[in-house]
């Protein structure tokens, strides 16, 4: 078998999506900061501290969450005393010459990630609300939200990282405290000690700065999910195509894609996206954004199954085949016996100690790199065919099982892409298994 008849792309398990038994669900630093907005509009409303506030999620379901904290500026209630005296609730001077913007309420819910291993686990969100002099909400970003600084991500520039979703989400609480069509609230949104938590994060390299991302589209935080992570990696291939730079680099974790930026050394950044399990997501993203070349690094294991035609590489579906490497064995000049052995090998691992025992880990690593290849040109080349096939519609030429058919209820968190353009051109490298050094590559010079 020279090339795989069918490309895979096999969705994971719901277990390894959810993995309920024994851990528990979160909620995302979207849902926190709603709740926490909710609750300073309604202290300001009826100047009474909140100890608790209901909010809806996205998907309908009413969620109560505890106030950690909340409190009313000191000249609230004067102020409040003298809008019931006739002054104007809804800004510039009230009764008695106070200013209805000195009214402030400030509220904190913390968040629980759950037992997802989420680096804004206990965060403190906080909401500082205040009147404003025309109807309707102004959201921004305080102390340890990121502001956004490159294009890419559906945001504005210069703004604050609230995604789409949560902005949706705090609007919405707010609006369950206030009638925003008759009166105005400005709220700012604050993360204590956020810039540190993101130093953990891919914001910077994202362009967001000072900060963390006020997240979420489910309003769920469900541990070990792939969600999440096949998202950051869109986000990521995004953010690459809206600066303009290229190659776009994809490396299958933590240690390929430092060896990555020390065998690229010259390539900024944002080019270098760690892509996990999710190469097929990643080019589908890459092709509607017109990247021109892209560069997949990885370890042997990850490359073996790519070589067998499947694009999504997670070890509940899919298994390293090592009847493949022994193919790889034949064609790389491998005799019988050697070949019959890396069959019979247990991992990759143990097949590249076969293939440099003999002296063939050049040549079998080129073999397999090239197979590599030849799979993403041609899953690349299907996502060209099936988007020429739909009128202004580009569906992915290898759906994954289990996918539905309608379109998802929540607006994606990554700006919308045209249609497929020109697949592009695919560099594959082997790195050894310390992921600082090139085993092989195809083409064999990469620059």
């Amino acid at each position: 078998m020279t090339d795989p008849a069918q490309l895979r792309e096999p969705d994971l398990p719901r277990t390894a999506k959810v993995r309920r038994s024994g851990l528990r669900t979160g909620w995302t630093t979207g849902t926190c900061a709603a709740a926490a907005a909710k609750a300073a509009a309604t202290a300001l409303v009826t100047l009474e501290v909140q100890d608790a506030v209901e909010i809806g999620l996205p998907s309908g379901r009413r969620v109560t969450f505890p106030v950690a904290s909340c409190r009313l500026s000191p000249g609230a209630a004067a102020v409040a005393g003298a809008v019931r005296a006739g002054g104007d609730s809804a800004g510039g001077d009230s009764a008695g010459g106070v200013r209805a913007g000195a009214m402030r309420a400030e509220a904190v819910v913390v968040k629980d990630a759950g037992d997802d291993p989420d680096v804004t686990h206990g965060a403190r969100l906080t909401a500082s609300v205040s009147w404003r002099g025309e109807a309707g909400l102004e959201l921004d970003g305080g102390v340890g939200v990121g502001v956004v600084t490159k294009p890419g991500l559906g945001l504005e520039l210069g703004g604050p990282a609230i995604n789409p979703v949560p902005r949706k989400m705090i609007t919405e609480a707010v609006g369950e405290a206030v009638d925003l069509a008759e009166r105005g609230l400005r709220v700012i949104i604050s993360v204590p000690d956020g810039e540190r938590m993101a130093r953990k994060t891919t914001n910077g390299r994202l362009g967001i700065i000072g900060g963390i991302s006020i997240l979420g589209t489910t309003g769920i935080v469900r541990p070990f999910s792939t969600a999440s992570w096949r998202a950051s990696v869109e986000q990521a291939v995004a953010v690459l195509a809206a600066q303009g730079e290229q190659p776009l680099v994809l490396c299958t974790g933590g240690r390929t894609e430092k060896g990555a930026m020390a065998l690229l050394p010259g390539l900024p950044q944002v080019c270098f996206v760690e892509v996990g399990d999710f190469t097929g997501a990643a080019l589908r993203r890459a092709m509607e954004y017109g990247v021109p070349r892209v560069v997949f690094v990885g370890m042997a294991g990850k490359l073996t199954k790519l070589a067998a035609g499947v694009l999504m590489t997670h070890y509940t579906r899919s298994k390293v085949s090592t009847g493949l490497l022994g193919q790889i064995t034949r064609a790389a000049g491998g005799d019988d016996e050697l070949a019959a052995r890396v069959t019979e090998a247990n991992t990759a691992r143990h097949a590249v100690e076969l293939w440099t025992e003999a002296g063939l880990l050049g040549p079998a690593g080129t073999e397999l790199c090239r197979r590599v290849g030849d799979v993403l040109a041609r899953f690349c080349a299907e996502l060209t065919a099936a988007a020429g096939t739909s009128a202004g519609v580009n569906p992915p030429a290898v759906q994954p099982a289990g996918t539905p058919s309608v379109p998802p209820a929540v607006p994606p968190a990554v700006p919308p892409a045209p249609p497929a353009r020109t697949p592009p051109v695919i560099e594959v490298v082997m790195v050894g298994f310390s992921g600082r050094d090139i085993i092989a590559a195809f083409p064999e010079r990469v620059a």
